[in-house]
């Protein structure tokens, strides 16, 4: 058997330690039945336990669904044709046990999380020739609490995820079989997964410079070509719709990553604190520890190499970008997809070489990180303890538990939808037609088309109101902003604050109702309902240059 890698483990012996082999079928058979058990948990979880709502991006995924095309506003198709798909073949089986199809919505996540959690394993069992190795892999990652949020919530991560991860694993494959199929499939992932999340491009980049460091001669093949070619391909249905709708994604990436005065480089301090709180400070460590560890010397092992190459450099590509534009915390995951199967076997090295400390400190994080998983599933239990933390609600904060839970966000949209749906009947009871349906942020739409009566569709009218910036609400029409004339005269039950602009395009306003939806006496979740008659158009706004609207 191979020596256990120590911290005085030379690295140039660890190529005789990670040349990939067909894993023992032990740790492999617990690593699968951790797996089956991980996904079945969740499965079970969101079709009978979980007390969440969706999402502001998942009902706006679903909004998308239900007019599937080649591309939207601010992302590729993959999410909508997944939700679509599972809406298809699970909707009624969820409407029939849940109510709704929140549960199917959220499917698709569930059986990515699956095959993320097989790629982890692959990954480090073939890497470090160990499958031990592969199976604390899936054990540290599924005791993540991004991770597992990953696995209950459908955005555009879960996807994403899942196709960096295999086709790194089919890199890796290729590097070590030289057959093009590997390249092959490797490039069909790519594609793919640009559908999902743009960032999927970075991952060519990241093989590219690992190959102008250890395998140049691979540039005189076809599989790094294909590869290329492949990611490239995926594109063409991005490009094709966005040249029929403006280049508006384009001019809303542009907007998001553009520099403004008052965001330039206050973005560093919360990435690092961000990062440091996602992965509970351990493994935070653990792979910054790591990327210096196993960085790519003479010698380097090519499979250890090209898990570095494919995330120490991209989570410093979104640290540097950090400087000039917050971001979200998520938008390093990729990095993490190689960056924890280093990670763990930096572990491995400490709990040999310093067993105690190690295990502590692992201990400390690992008890944290389970507790903010139950909080994450089920928060009611504790939310009157956050309150009492969060300090009592007052008129410039009226929902200060949102500062520390997450999951608030999660909740009142189904008492939202119930009070609407009461307004509505009172209008096409008092009007003779069925009221307009709207938002006045791009976030609103989704939720009320979903949790309505009836699937309504409603509109985006934050450009009018100068609150908000433009979204795929503006790209479908007809719409009030755009098209005002199909909607003149119509009356208009609106959700969040109208401000002057909104309420000067009609001939009078009720005064507004105020929803406040607040479980075991804590208020997490409030909004203003208006009723808006005689619709007499908005006052167009224009764009300005620097295109902060999109």
């Amino acid at each position: 058997m191979p020596a256990p890698l120590t911290r005085l483990t030379p690295l140039r012996h660890l190529a005789g330690l990670a040349r990939p082999r067909v894993p023992a079928p032990g740790a492999g058979a617990v690593a699968l039945l951790a797996g089956v058990a991980s996904t079945a948990a969740t499965v079970v979880y969101l079709w009978f336990l979980s007390p969440h709502a969706l999402s502001a991006d998942e009902a706006h995924y679903w909004d998308w669904s239900r007019n599937l095309d080649w591309s939207y506003y601010s992302k590729g198709p993959l999410v909508a044709w997944l939700i679509r798909a599972s809406c298809e073949v699970f909707g009624p089986l969820s409407v029939a046990a849940t109510g709704d199809l929140t549960a199917a919505v959220r499917l698709p996540a569930a059986a990515c999380h699956a095959a993320l959690l097989g790629a982890w394993y692959v990954l480090a069992a073939r890497a470090f020739r160990s499958p031990a190795l592969g199976l604390a892999a899936v054990l540290a990652a599924a005791a993540l609490p991004l991770v597992r949020a990953g696995a209950v919530v459908m955005t555009i991560d879960p996807p994403f995820l899942v196709c960096w991860a295999w086709a790194l694993v089919c890199v890796a494959r290729a590097i070590e079989t030289g057959r093009t199929r590997w390249w092959a499939a490797a490039a069909t992932l790519c594609g793919v997964g640009v559908l999902a999340k743009y960032t999927m491009a970075l991952l060519p980049v990241a093989v590219a410079a690992f190959l102008l460091a250890h395998r140049r001669g691979e540039f005189r093949r076809p599989g790094f070509w294909l590869l290329a070619a492949g990611t490239a391909l995926g594109w063409v249905p991005v490009l094709a719709w966005n040249a029929g709708h403006d280049w508006v994604t384009f001019r809303h990436v542009f907007g998001q990553v553009g520099v403004r005065k008052e965001n330039a480089g206050s973005g560093v301090p919360g990435f690092l604190i961000g990062q440091l709180g996602m992965l509970f400070a351990f493994w935070m460590v653990a792979f910054a520890t790591a990327g210096w560890r196993f960085r790519p010397v003479r010698g380097a092992d090519p499979a250890v190499a090209l898990l570095w190459w494919a995330s120490v450099p991209v989570w410093l590509f979104f640290g540097a970008a950090s400087i000039v534009k917050s971001g979200q915390p998520n938008w390093p995951a990729p990095a993490y997809v190689g960056g924890i199967v280093l990670a763990v076997a930096w572990t491995r090295e400490q709990l040999a070489a310093r067993p105690r400390l190690t295990s502590a400190c692992l201990g400390a994080s690992t008890l944290l990180a389970v507790g903010a998983i139950a909080v994450q599933h089920f928060p009611g239990p504790v939310r009157p303890a956050i309150a009492a933390v969060s300090g009592p609600p007052s008129a410039t904060e009226p929902y200060p538990v949102r500062r520390l839970d997450l999951t608030a966000r999660l909740t009142g949209w189904r008492e939202l939808a119930s009070e609407i749906d009461a307004v509505r009947a009172r209008v096409r009871t008092e009007t003779g037609a069925e009221p307009v349906l709207a938002g006045t942020h791009w976030t609103l739409p989704g939720q009320l088309g979903f949790y309505c009566a009836g699937h309504p569709r409603a509109h985006a009218v934050g450009v009018a109101n100068r609150s908000d910036r433009y979204s795929q609400y503006d790209v479908w029409h007809p719409n009030p902003a755009a098209d005002a004339q199909e909607f003149l005269g119509r009356t208009f039950v609106i959700v969040g604050d109208i401000g002057a602009d909104v309420a000067a395009a009609f001939e009078w306003v009720e005064p507004p109702m105020q929803v406040v939806v607040a479980p075991d006496g804590v208020p997490v979740a409030g909004w203003a309902v208006w009723v808006c008659h005689g619709f007499r158009g908005f006052a167009r706004v224009s764009p300005p240059g620097t295109g902060s609207l999109y």
